[in-house]
Order: structure tokens, then C-alpha cells, then sequence
């Protein structure tokens, strides 16, 4: 059984830099991402044991802004990474191995559009003729030519599952998860509400389904300050943030101990809504001169619709002290 590889941030940018975009390019291993990436690896490296049965499939099932979509892209470049290094560049015939496919989704997506976007992957010439059965086997070739092991299917929502378009590809993503040597890995949101484990019909079909018995079901919670532990994680992800901004005025706790309740409530605990409001703060803290990031400045840079509409409530809960999100520790140390 191969190891499994060292956790490690992806390639973050010139630690000298001053573009406050540089934050978005180092993975925050958040416990969020750690425990999905467990489940991952372990599902992953089980399949790759299964010969040529049919492999069971994942769906990362959860809200917008919670970085599934990052966490999801972040396991692929991992699994990646490992299977060049254990099994080289190049396969046994000679053919460049790529050891992950990964394929966008659309509303408009069917059967022969799904082929056409896998063969657009790997650049293949005859992605624009053919039949629909002609693509698809042409894809299988790539795949197979490849050594592909991870077939990863972004913004499955798009799909209209209860109609024909959505039928038609669920039949297809069986049929991949038969004939393709891959782990379908697929990420969307509300995918159990849309039909994905049922098939496109109802709720009552789906003990029945074959693809709800053959997808395993995972998902990411947004952070909250409910207990303790809650309220540690969310001190740790502000921690791993502050260590990244680059400004001139930066110091210890601006986000941890200064920030920490009011970034809670403009972001209601999900870390998509998180980084936008402390890159665009970070953008008008260089652009102000003021170089640091206060209050005063963030409640000037506006953040997504979702999290401006729930903040009210929240920010009344913290400021009457009926919620708090530093840990009991830290809170003592400020007594």
C-alpha cells in the first residue's frame, strides 16, 4: 500500500510581497479540510485495491462559501503529486500519466457534452465529432492510456436531475463508475435534495437507487462558537490568516483578540465569506496607508449578500454578550 504524503500548504507566494492577494494562494488547513481529506484518503486508497470491481463514488455535498470546491482541488493536487512521484512521469507504454481528470459541470450538460469535456482535457483531436458512444470510448482510451485513478466532477448541482438531461447522466456516471479504473469524486451543493442519490426521482426510490448505494455522501460544517472546541478551532483559523496578511502595521491578536467577534458576525462562521472581507480590507489598508486592519476600516468594505443579510443577528447575540467566540482561556488573560 502506497504512503500517504505529507500534509503541506500549496505554493504560496513571495513572503517580501505586498499584494494582499497573496493570502489566497497558501492552503489554510482548516479542521474542516483535515477531516475531509481523511475521509478522502481513505475512500480513495481502498478503491485502488478493487481491481476491477466497480469503485464507490464520493459526493461532497455542502453549502457555498465553506471551501469545498478549494478542499476538493487541494486533495486532487495531493493524490496527484503522490502518484508521479511513486509511479513516475511516464506509464509503462510510454504515454505521460496524468493521474487526475478534472471536469466542470454546466446546467446545459448530457451524456455527449460530459465525453466532449473529458476530451477536452486532455486535448484530444476528436473532440469535436462523434457520436456520443464514440466519445465516450475515446475518453475511456485516454483514461485508460493515462493511468487515470481520480475523476473529479465540479459544480454537479448545475444539473437539472429531474429531467431528462440529469437521467440520462446519472445512467452515464454509472457507466463511467463501471468501465473507467477511477474513484468519481464529485462536488455540488444540495446534491441529495436534487435527486443525485435517487436518480433524478423521489424521495421514496432511493433505497433503491444504485447510485445512492455506491456514493458515499460527505460534507463541510461551517465554524461556530457554540462550545469550547468550536471556539478554538475559529481562534486557529483567524492565527493561521494573521500569520499571512502583509501590512506595515500588522501585530499579534489584530484578528485573533481585536477582530475575532466582529469577524465572526460578518462571515457567520464560513471561510468563503471569511477571505473576501479580510482581502478586501487588506487591499483598502494599502490603499488608505493605514496599514493594518481595524474595525473603523472593515465596516467600510463591503462583503457578499449572504453574510450581510445574517450578520445583524449576530452581532446584537456578541454584543450583549450572549455569544462570544475567544476560547475561555484567552478571555482570562484579557481579565
Amino acid at each position: 500500500m502506497p504512503c500517504r504524503p505529507e500534509d503541506h500548504p500549496t505554493e504560496s507566494a513571495d513572503s517580501n510581497s505586498r499584494s494582499p492577494r497573496s493570502i489566497e494562494q497558501r492552503l489554510v488547513r482548516t479542521p474542516q479540510l483535515v477531516e475531509l481529506h481523511e475521509d478522502l484518503w481513505d475512500i480513495v486508497d481502498s478503491n485502488l485495491q478493487d481491481g476491477d470491481k466497480a469503485k464507490g463514488a464520493i459526493a461532497v455535498d455542502a453549502f457555498p462559501g465553506l471551501g469545498k470546491t478549494t478542499s476538493v482541488l487541494a486533495f486532487a493536487r495531493a493524490f496527484h503529486r503522490r502518484e508521479i512521484a511513486e509511479q513516475g512521469e511516464f506509464t509503462a507504454q510510454g504515454n505521460e500519466r496524468v493521474p487526475v481528470c478534472r471536469v466542470g459541470l454546466t446546467g446545459n450538460t448530457g451524456m455527449k457534452d460530459l465525453n466532449r469535456a473529458m476530451l477536452e482535457f486532455f486535448g484530444h483531436p476528436g473532440r469535436n465529432r462523434g457520436t456520443t458512444a464514440q466519445l465516450g470510448q475515446r475518453a475511456l482510451d485516454c483514461v485508460l492510456s493515462c493511468e487515470v485513478r481520480l475523476l473529479a466532477l465540479d459544480d454537479l448541482h448545475f444539473l437539472k436531475w429531474r429531467r431528462t438531461n440529469g437521467i440520462e447522466v446519472s445512467n452515464h456516471l454509472k457507466w463511467i463508475a463501471n468501465e473507467f479504473p477511477v474513484t468519481l469524486l464529485m462536488a455540488g451543493v444540495g446534491l441529495a435534495d436534487k435527486g443525485l442519490f435517487s436518480e433524478g426521482g423521489t424521495k421514496g426510490d432511493a433505497v433503491m437507487a444504485q447510485t445512492g448505494r455506491r456514493t458515499t455522501r460527505l460534507g463541510m460544517r461551517p465554524f461556530t462558537i457554540e462550545t469550547e472546541k468550536n471556539r478554538r478551532e475559529w481562534r486557529q483559523m483567524l492565527r493561521a490568516l494573521e500569520k499571512r496578511v502583509v501590512l506595515a502595521d500588522k501585530h499579534d491578536g489584530m484578528l485573533t483578540d481585536d477582530l475575532s467577534d466582529y469577524l465572526f458576525a460578518r462571515s457567520t462562521g464560513h471561510i468563503g465569506s471569511l477571505m473576501t472581507l479580510i482581502n478586501r480590507g487588506c487591499q483598502r489598508a494599502v490603499r488608505s496607508g493605514e496599514e493594518t486592519l481595524s474595525q473603523d476600516l472593515l465596516d467600510g468594505v463591503k462583503n457578499d449578500e449572504a453574510s450581510e443579510k445574517a450578520r445583524q443577528e449576530l452581532e446584537a447575540a456578541l454584543e450583549k454578550r450572549r455569544l462570544t467566540s475567544r476560547p475561555q482561556t484567552t478571555r482570562r488573560k484579557s481579565a
